[in-house]
């Protein structure tokens, strides 16, 4: 993760928005009282996605299995 003062992530702000948005890799933001994360809003829903879903109970069983299950398996469980 890319690590840059608060005053160089103000005067870099817009460059810092594109890079997180095409990289996908946050940008640590570090202040003399605080830190901060800056994501791209892309990879925020993500997160807020995934939390959701391994919030619902069996969710989390039920991907892992979906995820083993081949796609012939699925095909014949559908019955086309």
């Amino acid at each position: 993760m890319t690590n840059v003062t608060v005053t160089e992530a103000r005067r870099r702000l817009y460059k810092l928005l594109d890079e997180v948005a095409q990289s996908h890799e946050p940008v640590q933001i570090a202040g003399k009282r605080n830190s901060a994360v800056l994501i791209g809003e892309d990879d925020w829903r993500a997160i807020q996605e995934t939390l959701y879903l391994t919030s619902i109970p069996g969710m989390r069983e039920s991907i892992k299995n979906g995820m083993n299950t081949s796609i012939k398996e699925c095909d014949e469980e559908l019955d086309w």
